[in-house]
């Protein structure tokens, strides 16, 4: 499949290295290392650039094989399951693999020789200079995966689309937790505009590096105001939100405000056609530049909750989004 699925959008890529994903092994790596090949960055090529090993390429690339078998790379991910993933063979023309294959294992560390692995995607065919999009039927969680090619050659990236698991367990009784935590299988479900920042952004790891790595709208110039639909990594009440506007100075939302529910058996696209009847969670509050903002006063009780709905007045940008609170344990 060459058309972007909608995996690539509700679904977080578990092999990124702000979730702790690191390729941690390849059988070769002489023209490009494999480290490149799960960059967060789009892949890009530069005409003229060299180093010391020949062409430099933006990904993982393998020397020309002389001998009987293939290469491969061997990547740990952020643990979870996997829905989906995109094989990028762009600006590879004349030195792309023509298949590849993926096997996925379960274990505690890294493996080694006894490692049993599954396979995840049989051998499939690429193509030269393009994305290639998988679905993966497995619901299995996965700490490993292992990226075959045939015989050798090139891939720019490797995309690995799921959702995270954490244990709930770990959280004591009573205890706060961030329930829409992307580490914690929190997910940013669908936004009515995603125009200079993705939605996933919202809920990923620590600070902001930059105003990329936040969510922002484009200039709205109709009336209405903004939103994001957020699936939580586990069911709870939500107790203190923090909204994090950093970097946004000039184009940061006048205010912003939050509704949830509770949902149960219904499809992710299917969510968005009831949240004009979730129950406030938190009022319309007023935001500033490059700040973040912590209300805990202001929540309203309205019970746990599975979803929530932020709303953003009219538009703009938000780097971070936190909602603390106890977990369910039903």
């Amino acid at each position: 499949m060459t058309t972007k699925p909608d995996f690539t959008d509700c679904y977080i890529d578990l092999a990124q290295p702000r979730l702790g994903a690191e390729v941690i092994s390849a059988s070769d790596d002489f023209f490009a290392p494999k480290e490149r090949l799960i960059k967060p960055e789009e892949p890009v090529f530069i005409q003229d650039k060299y180093d010391d090993h020949g062409k430099w390429m933006d990904g993982w690339e393998s020397r020309r094989k002389r001998e009987k078998g293939h290469d491969f790379c061997v990547i740990r991910l952020c643990q979870g399951i996997i829905h989906g993933v995109e094989i990028d063979t762009r600006f590879f023309t004349g030195n792309y693999p023509p298949q590849a294959s993926l096997d996925a294992c379960h274990c505690t560390g890294d493996p080694d020789e006894d490692t049993e692995w599954s396979e995840l995607l049989p051998i499939c065919s690429l193509q030269g200079d393009a994305r290639h999009y998988m679905a993966v039927d497995d619901r299995r969680t996965w700490t490993h995966l292992r990226l075959n090619i045939y015989p050798d050659g090139g891939i720019a990236r490797l995309r690995v689309y799921g959702v995270a698991h954490y244990d709930w367990n770990l959280v004591p009784v009573g205890a706060s937790a961030d329930l829409a935590a992307m580490s914690r299988g929190g997910r940013a479900l669908c936004c009515n505009n995603m125009h200079f920042g993705h939605m996933a952004n919202l809920i990923a790891p620590g600070h902001a590096i930059n105003m990329g790595d936040g969510w922002e709208t484009r200039r709205r110039r109709e009336p209405g105001n903004d939103w994001l639909i957020l699936k939580l990594g586990h069911p709870g009440t939500i107790q203190r939100v923090l909204v994090d506007t950093a970097f946004f100075k000039g184009n940061y939302p006048e205010r912003c405000s939050i509704h949830g529910a509770m949902l149960r058996d219904i499809p992710d696209g299917e969510i968005s056609a009831s949240a004009d009847y979730w129950k406030e969670l938190l009022p319309p509050q007023k935001l500033g530049p490059d700040r973040v903002h912590v209300f805990e006063e202001k929540i309203l009780e309205a019970g746990a909750v599975s979803h929530v709905r932020l709303d953003i007045y009219p538009d703009g940008g938000i780097s971070r989004l936190r909602l603390f609170g106890a977990p369910t344990r039903d």
